[in-house]
């Protein structure tokens, strides 16, 4: 896989489950901008070291552990580049709310001990620290591998993959296997503005370009592209009293800081920049982490390219996962409205919420359903469904639309399941 990351707290957390799953090989990991605005572009790469130093540390009180995190050490190189320093267009924004000024919770500042030199050779066990463009990288890895066997995950603003479009799309097209990609919002409220989600509120003009004008034969495959908007997202949350009671007993919040001793280093990370999340979260009214990118890593895991459905040429999905055909455009100047997505629901299968629910009441699993008597695909024990999506005919049944529809992930196995998975596999711990 290809992660494309603006590391902050969720895709740091996102990352350690990438690393800790066996099914996977990173192969690159992506720096953009995004979570936070230190004045260099190399300062959010701090956070990946910081996270790599911290397994290192924990695997050297525990190296018992190692086979935990298959894709950390030496015989696991990926490259790290760095990409864009801000959007195609227009002004530079940064979710300095949530994340912080250093993008992990200002544990530069609270938590000290978590320091690194990026100067430490012992880095170089770790990744393979290169100069070249984000665009150089990406094309050559998916020349080097066999086609159609690398996953893009995009955990950020979509201005990267947009550059690597614009470079060559048609190659990009024809090699990679499949794009998961968090971001955006269709029936639910923003987190960044009222209607907005922030990877496509950052860059508005990326993703108009990559999800809306392309013609079909250049630009992004969208039949091997899962889009994991906050509608499925906001569903799977890490309970911050289930995670002091299962991960760390000493965990509260900034007013008592977490200290490594008595603790595992790498819990001792985690509950570090955990903490002013958790007072950001109950700000928000929720006493929980919402698993936005670990939730995308998750569907990457989980869902390997190469399986594709021999009707429509779809992707197939592992049980318990589901996704549906969604059209939209989205707002890219608007004053109250830039990184809004306008959805088509003329034809649309979805039921979006009823106007004026809030956030809570939002995020409650939408029924999938259709305005005419003819239904749509349904499950099967092998298969995850693909939504129809149909156009009334005067004299008729309804019709099956060609227009390209973006697809998006409306089912998990759900967050219990997810919870479970980062548990043990990140902590150690069974849930």
């Amino acid at each position: 896989v290809l992660v494309d990351t603006d590391p902050g707290v969720d895709d740091v957390l996102a990352i350690l489950l990438a690393l800790a799953s066996p099914e996977i090989e990173i192969l690159a990991i992506l720096v953009t901008y995004g979570t936070c605005c230190q004045p260099k572009l190399q300062a959010r790469s701090l956070n990946i070291y910081k996270l790599y130093k911290a397994i290192a540390r924990h695997l050297e009180v525990h190296p018992e552990d190692s086979s935990r995190f298959p894709n950390f050490g030496p015989a696991v190189k990926p490259f790290l580049a760095l990409g864009p320093k801000g959007p195609l267009k227009e002004d530079t924004h940064y979710a300095e709310y949530f994340h912080g000024p250093d993008g992990l919770s200002n544990i530069t500042e609270r938590h000290p001990e978590l320091d690194i030199d990026v100067n430490d050779p012992s880095f170089e066990q770790n990744f393979r620290i290169t100069d070249r463009s984000t665009v150089d990288i990406t094309l050559d890895l998916l020349r080097e591998y066999p086609d159609r066997t690398i996953t893009y995950i995009a955990l950020g603003p979509l201005t990267q993959l947009a550059q690597i479009v614009q470079t060559n799309g048609q190659e990009f097209g024809d090699r990679i296997g499949k794009v998961v990609c968090m971001g955006g919002a269709l029936d639910v409220p923003g987190n960044t503005t009222p209607i907005a989600e922030f990877n496509f509120y950052a860059d508005p003009y990326a993703v108009k370009e990559l999800l809306v004008a392309s013609p079909a034969s250049v630009g992004l495959p969208l039949d091997r592209f899962l889009l994991l908007p906050l509608d499925i997202t906001s569903r799977h949350n890490l309970s911050f009293p289930y995670y002091k009671e299962k991960v760390d007993p000493q965990f509260s919040d900034t007013r008592e800081p977490s200290r490594p001793e008595g603790k595992d280093p790498l819990t001792h990370f985690t509950s570090s920049f955990f903490e002013r999340t958790r007072e950001v979260m109950i700000g928000f009214g929720k006493d929980a982490m919402e698993l936005h990118d670990i939730v995308a890593v998750w569907c990457a895991v989980e869902c390997q390219p190469g399986d594709v459905a021999q009707v429509a040429g779809r992707p197939l999905l592992k049980s318990g996962w589901g996704m549906t055909e969604r059209h939209f455009d989205i707002e890219r100047t608007g004053e109250l409205t830039r990184g809004m997505l306008i959805v088509d629901r003329r034809a649309d299968a979805i039921s979006a919420p009823q106007p004026g629910l809030n956030r809570s009441e939002s995020e409650a699993p939408i029924p999938i359903t259709t305005s005419n008597p003819y239904p749509i695909e349904k499950q099967t024990e092998e298969h995850a469904p693909v939504t129809a999506m149909h156009t009334s005919t005067q004299n008729g049944p309804p019709e099956t639309t060609h227009r390209r529809g973006v697809l998006c992930i409306h089912e998990t196995p759900g967050q219990d399941a997810l919870v479970s998975l980062l548990l043990r596999r990140v902590w150690g711990v069974e849930g």
